[in-house]
């Protein structure tokens, strides 16, 4: 940490080279380029909770030659939370454990200063972490300093930060905007830099100064003497923002498998419709001859009774509407079984370790599930490390210690469904 120096807006403007007349011009780059990413982001949340594309189907006939939507149609929209059962699945076994820390030094005495700072909302954090940047490809924590001069976090959705870096290998994080609406709908807008944070907020679609900040640009926090009641300000000499990615790509698990849900869904949705329209009787009245195809599809749909002119006069015949279940749920199984591959879950449906696995049985049936864990692990154990990073030179300011983040580590606990009377035995 170092006190105030003389780098802000302007600055940063320098840093990144932008051809840009003035800093507010950059932040309105950014936010319109983030907008593409913030629709593709919101497509793994929206198929998290069940808000997938079936959800907003119509479906349409045509009157007079004219397209419009069939509101009397049957139009079942079935979800089926597969996208959120993989990720629950990928939370369940890499963060149902707390995660544990470790220091290669023996009997580390500041292992407990480091847990304290942390706090208790550390074990839900991870988990949540976990789940996000499965939905979105990315998520971001942000480590702050209180008023009261205590240590503390909170979690960034990605879709309100956008990373500024120093050139197009994305690796040195120079600076960040985050962006976010109040309740009374005034949109926010913070620039970080290593050291300072400026205030905006969009007034008349423009963006300004926030004047409710007396002091802006502003220092990342103050520590304030009790005796003299001043604050010194200080910058953390890095932008106080960690990215957890989800894969190299930083891109959603819903990616690569998403058509599959999509067709599985529609499947499910339209056989569901098919069984409600097309009851297994139908009657087929001869003699009564109907007036056009409207009045036909109507009365099939409301009494399912057909109206024809038959040639051997006027009866009734009854027809038998066969649906083909065999075929749908072979489709179907498919579709289960390509999702669960291509998500690289585990399947707790097949039989092929047989009814009661063990042993290397079991190991096999999470192979796919632990590897994607173990890129997701990786990524993590960097966000981790720069979170410790955050956390020592706290403890470092605050208690005037000399720790050393290289010196802490992360180990993840994971979960997987064993043989216990295998365990007892053995």
């Amino acid at each position: 940490m170092y006190p105030d120096t003389p780098t802000h807006g302007e600055e940063l403007l320098k840093l990144i080279k932008n051809s840009a007349p003035d800093i507010i011009t950059v932040i309105e780059e950014y936010l319109e380029s983030h907008q593409k990413e913030i629709a593709q982001m919101q497509q793994g949340v929206d198929y998290y909770f069940n808000k997938s594309e079936i959800t907003k189907r119509k479906i349409y006939t045509y009157v007079n030659d004219q397209k419009v939507a069939d509101e009397d149609a049957t139009n079942n929209k079935l979800p089926t939370s597969k996208h959120k059962q993989l990720v629950d699945q990928k939370v369940a076994y890499l963060a149902g454990k707390p995660p544990t820390l470790t220091s290669i030094i023996d009997n580390d005495p500041h292992l407990e200063d480091i847990y304290n700072t942390m706090g208790d909302e550390f074990e839900d954090t991870v988990p949540e972490l976990i789940k996000h940047a499965s939905n979105k490809g990315k998520e971001w924590l942000h480590p702050f300093i209180d008023e009261d001069g205590n240590f503390d976090y909170l979690i960034v959705p990605a879709q309100e930060f956008i990373p500024i870096y120093d050139n197009t290998k994305r690796k040195n994080l120079i600076g960040g905007i985050r962006f976010y609406e109040l309740d009374d709908g005034t949109e926010k807008i913070e620039l970080w830099d290593k050291d300072y944070v400026t205030y905006y907020e969009r007034v008349n679609n423009e963006i300004v100064l926030d004047v409710n900040y007396d002091v802006n640009p502003q220092s990342h926090f103050y520590l304030y003497d009790d005796f003299k009641k001043e604050g010194q300000g200080y910058g953390w000499g890095e932008v106080p923002f960690i990215e957890f990615r989800n894969n190299e790509e930083a891109v959603s698990d819903l990616v690569f498998y998403k058509q599959l849900i999509d067709a599985y869904e529609l499947i499910i949705s339209d056989t569901t419709n098919t069984i409600i329209d097309v009851q297994e009787i139908i009657y087929n009245l001869k003699g009564y001859e109907g007036t056009d195809l409207e009045e036909f599809v109507t009365e099939l749909k409301r009494y399912k009774i057909i109206k024809t002119d038959g040639e051997d006069g006027s009866g009734v015949d009854i027809l038998q509407g066969d649906i083909p279940i065999t075929a749908v749920d072979s489709q179907l199984d498919r579709l289960a079984r390509l999702i669960i591959e291509s998500g690289e879950g585990v399947d707790f449906d097949t039989d092929k370790f047989g009814q009661n696995p063990s042993g290397v049985a079991l190991q096999f049936l999470y192979t796919a599930l632990d590897m994607k864990c173990n890129v997701l692990e990786r990524k993590f154990h960097k966000g981790l490390k720069k979170f410790l990073w955050f956390i020592c030179e706290y403890l470092n300011m605050s208690q005037n210690l000399k720790l050393d983040y290289k010196n802490y580590d992360f180990i993840f606990n994971k979960s997987m469904i064993t043989n216990q009377k295998e365990e007892i035995e053995n």
